[in-house]
């Protein structure tokens, strides 16, 4: 086994590579803004070299580091009154901590939530009177509790349960408090239920019961409005997500089907009139306008890519961070400007993705290829497998599939079942063998790849992060004669010791995906484990693990660590003092730069 520790990088920006340079360039997210003081604005950005949160004053254009952490933040909230700056403390990643909050103008951090203790994260909202907020949280112990929290008065808990749930939002009067939960038992699929805040019940909405399928919803947002009751909740009646207004005062539902493929998500426009619909099918994204009173719907031009988020402001304009794999992102606004556009150099582009289709054992499966340009193949390929698994790959700029283009690579990136952006049936489709339908739908590909002529079938590598990370671990053990190299960051490698080890809300959601825990169903554990299939790994490994990542935790690791010691197998390991991944550039270059090196050497050798 070989500790990694990474090598040296060029001092100056102009000397250092394309790949590097897209890690180091200034990066931004879409401005947050205060709903009653909208000048106010919150967003997250890389300048020193760490993400952290930033205050933007629109109206000066003072713009204000808020945080300054080892390990960087990024879970910050803006009141409604632009006055406070709540944001999640926690140790080093473990995502285990507390709130604190920081005046708009600067100052002192402060507990935001006194006589709340530490825990897991789950939901926030902020009420506009300056002194209320609803706070989530999640412990192995308790389960999920949610607080009411006034400034000068002890905390009143509002709900408790031992499956997950979380804060949905808090009505513009302050008057009704939503909140998703999974009490049934399913962590895929949400349940509504809305409170008053001293607990009591005003109304609740439930698609898991009386029928056959499992259908979720979602809490998008009430309506910005005192004294209005409307709820806008995201549904999948129709096999895939939609909007939905829902009057939680009357119960009376409209529902605005809007006969779009794809999935469907949506925001109020501040006024209450309309809504900002911003619709994700195959890997791409657009943005509409949709007036409430007439159910006309309007298309708000965008170029093809993705819209990585969007909301609409006061005065009717939309903001909204664009991207394509070829372009880098930015801030743009409907008015045509750019709205936010960090100092400092300017990120290279890439190459554009090119989309296939290929037929697997569960349907098309959707694939996007990058390659370099003018390159023919066979081409040392990498399959480089997203996380989630709830979640999907995009026409969206990212470093890391660049990195590998440039290095000669070219890049496929599966849509397999699990990823969102299909209908609901595809992304449902994991249950009792996860991991394992996976892998027949990226086996599917990558057969395609290597007859297209696109992959050499001899210098074929399979990574990923998180879920991906799994995939891969899972991929070589399970696929041992498809793939030359495997790169994991952190991955779950232990099935069972992860379950154990996990945040609970994790734990609900592996429950749910294999139909109980492990000592209920230890076959699906086994069948879905890396570890079971440890031994058959024959390509050289390399993983990458945060130390204190609570969600694919360290010990599940050492244990795959371990069996492929025992055996002499050839791997490496690279522990660093963050989480589930860092937020520091110059950690997250390093990793790069190791398995780019790790790749190089073991297709090469």
């Amino acid at each position: 086994m070989t500790e990694s520790n990474g090598s040296a990088a060029p001092d100056r920006y102009e000397d250092m590579p394309d790949w590097e340079k897209r890690f180091r360039a200034p990066r931004v997210s879409l401005p947050d803004w205060a709903q009653d003081a909208p000048d106010h604005s919150l967003f997250v950005s890389n300048a020193t070299g760490t993400y952290e949160l930033y205050a933007w004053d629109r109206a000066t254009g003072e713009r204000r580091q808020v945080t300054d952490r080892a390990n960087g933040t990024t879970d910050g909230v803006l009141s409604p009154d632009g006055a406070w700056i709540w944001w999640f403390d926690d140790k080093d990643g473990d995502e285990f901590g507390v709130w604190r909050r920081q005046s708009f103008t600067g100052g002192e951090d402060e507990l935001a939530a006194p006589g709340l203790d530490p825990s897991y994260p789950a939901g926030l909202a902020l009420g506009r009177d300056g002194r209320t907020a609803v706070v989530g949280r999640s412990t192995d112990e308790e389960g999920t509790t949610i607080h009411v929290a006034r400034t000068g008065e002890p905390p009143f808990e509002l709900y408790r349960h031992r499956e997950s749930a979380g804060v949905g939002d808090l009505s513009h009067d302050g008057s009704l408090i939503a909140v998703e939960h999974t009490e049934h038992g399913d962590a895929m699929h949400s349940a509504l239920r809305v409170l008053r805040p001293d607990g009591t019940k005003v109304a609740e909405l439930d698609d898991t019961r009386g029928g056959t399928e499992e259908l979720g919803l979602e809490v998008l947002g009430f309506a910005p409005v005192d004294g209005d009751s409307r709820l806008l909740i995201g549904h999948q009646r129709r096999g895939r997500w939609e909007p939905l207004v829902w009057d939680v005062a009357t119960g009376s539902e409209t529902d605005l089907d809007l006969d779009l493929p794809g999935d469907v998500s949506a925001e109020w426009y501040p006024d209450g009139s309309g809504l900002l619909v911003v619709h994700s099918f195959e890997a791409r994204s657009e943005m509409f306008r949709y007036d409430l009173a007439s159910a006309a719907l309007e298309r708000i031009p965008t170029p093809p890519g993705t819209v990585s988020g969007a909301t609409a402001r006061p005065d009717g304009s939309v903001e909204y961070l664009w991207s394509s794999s070829a372009r880098p992102p930015a801030v743009y606004s409907t008015t045509g400007e750019v709205v936010l556009d960090p100092p400092g150099p300017k990120s290279p582009g890439s190459v554009p993705v090119r989309d296939v289709w290929v037929e697997g054992p569960g349907g098309r499966i959707h694939a996007l290829v990058q390659k370099p340009a003018g390159a023919t193949g066979p081409l040392p390929t990498v399959f480089d497998i997203h996380g989630g698994p709830t979640w999907h790959d995009s026409d969206a700029f990212a470093a890391a599939p660049a990195a590998w283009v440039d290095h000669g690579y070219a890049v496929v990136r599966v849509n397999y079942r699990g990823s969102t952006g299909y209908g609901r049936a595809w992304t449902d489709a994991l249950k009792h063998r996860v991991g394992l339908i996976e892998l027949e739908d990226i086996e599917a590909v990558r057969e395609w790849a290597v007859s297209s002529g696109l992959a050499d079938p001899a210098r074929l590598i399979l990574t990923g992060g998180s879920w991906g990370g799994y995939l891969t671990l899972l991929g070589l053990g399970v696929q041992p004669d498809a793939w030359a190299v495997g790169i994991a960051a952190v991955p779950v490698a232990d099935y069972v010791t992860a379950y154990h080890d996990e945040m609970e809300a994790l734990k609900a959601m592996d429950r749910t995906l294999l139909g109980g825990t492990p000592e209920e169903v230890p076959e699906r554990f086994e069948a879905s484990s890396p570890l079971t299939y440890v031994d058959k790994v024959r390509a050289p490994v390399h993983i990458s693990a945060g130390v204190n990542d609570p969600r694919c935790p360290i010990r599940q690791i050492d244990n795959y660590v371990e069996r492929l010691e025992a055996r002499g197998a050839v791997h490496e390991v690279y522990r660093y003092d963050a989480g589930h991944g860092s937020l520091v550039v110059d950690e997250r270059i390093k990793q790069v730069r190791l398995e780019l090196e790790f790749a190089e050497r073991h297709l090469n050798s």
